[in-house]
């Protein structure tokens, strides 16, 4: 028996959410839909820009989201990540422990810097734009990550959005090497659009020889397949990945248990805001297939979860809300 059922590396963020239009994005020179790096002076630009707007503040990042729904399911998690000696990153530890997840930044005192920060525009569609400040966590290498750790989960988690730094490209691949020296599982996100567009060779890198388990939405199956017919995306995955979900916005997802393909329905809700859905299906999907659950039970869970999540603002549900989700289903 694993210690942990999961472990996450990926880059801590402080998300920072804010509704707007999309004639302000326009404006804005900012692309729809996806994330995009940006160094501080233009994130701040943004920000004067967005100063008499309501914002809402959480720690966070894609692999932070979804090893915190897993904790909040009930699962056992460790995180990964780099944060400076700042305001942001003690509040980004203290958040991390209270979510019940062991990390590295409990045993490694934080250099000197800026904890990163991610700028989430929320249009009328619920669709997610999002401008990224990576500070510290562009330095993120492998002396972030704790063999122990890794050796001792089910599955180790890695985020797509490394694949942008050298240092942390090569240290999610050192994560997926520990991993399979071990004898444990690993898992991978495609995290984003413009990850598959721009970084595709440095995400083949980071999958070597395969992974166990891949996640990926519609858009970015399509683009690392290089196709527009989901079938052939499908049968791309599986020349890279044991195991796969491809989740399918309203209509739902489908998953690739290793034999079968499953197509797990979507729940029917009003979606006022989509950031992190992704995040809390994978984190559903894992919390199930470590504890006990079929991979048609997990979908069923990482689907109702992220229905939940997108009728609210934020990327993280309560812990008693998350809890409640599995008496429900």
């Amino acid at each position: 028996m694993a210690r942990y059922d999961v472990y996450g590396l990926g880059n801590a963020l402080l998300d920072i959410e804010c509704e707007v239009s999309v004639e302000t994005l326009n404006t804005l020179g900012i692309d729809k839909g996806v994330m995009t790096l940006l160094d501080e002076a233009a994130q701040d630009k943004i920000l004067a820009h967005l100063s008499d707007s309501e914002t809402k503040q959480t720690s966070g990042g894609s692999a932070a989201n979804t090893i915190i729904a897993i904790s909040q399911f009930g699962g056992k998690t460790f995180y990964s990540c780099k944060v400076s000696n700042d305001e942001f990153g003690q509040y980004y530890l203290k958040d991390l422990v209270d979510c019940g997840v062991d990390t590295n930044l409990q045993k490694q005192t934080p250099g000197e810097g800026i904890t990163g920060k991610c700028l989430v525009l929320v249009t009328p569609d619920a669709d997610r734009t999002m401008n990224t400040f990576l500070g510290i966590s562009a330095t993120f290498t492998d002396e972030e990550l704790d063999a122990e750790a890794i050796a001792d989960s089910a599955y180790t988690y890695i985020e797509g959005y490394l694949v942008t730094g050298d240092n942390s490209k090569a240290a999610a691949i050192k994560a997926r090497e520990l991993a399979a020296a071990a004898g444990q599982k690993t898992a991978l996100t495609l995290s984003d659009l413009n990850m598959v567009k721009f970084f595709k060779e440095g995400l083949l890198e980071m999958i070597g020889p395969g992974v166990d388990l891949l996640f990926a939405n519609e858009s970015e199956a399509l683009a690392m397949a290089d196709t527009e017919d989901l079938e052939v995306a499908i049968a791309h995955l599986k020349t890279v990945a044991k195991t796969f979900a491809i989740t399918l916005g309203p209509k739902g997802s489908v998953i690739f248990d290793g034999e079968n393909l499953i197509e797990v329905a979507g729940y029917p809700v009003k979606a006022i805001d989509t950031v992190g859905a992704g995040d809390m299906y994978a984190g559903g999907v894992l919390y199930g297939i470590t504890n006990g659950m079929s991979w048609a039970d997990a979908g069923k869970l990482g689907s109702l979860a992220s229905s939940k999540l997108v009728t609210s603002l934020g990327a993280r549900l309560q812990t008693d809300v998350t809890k409640g989700l599995l008496n429900e289903l």
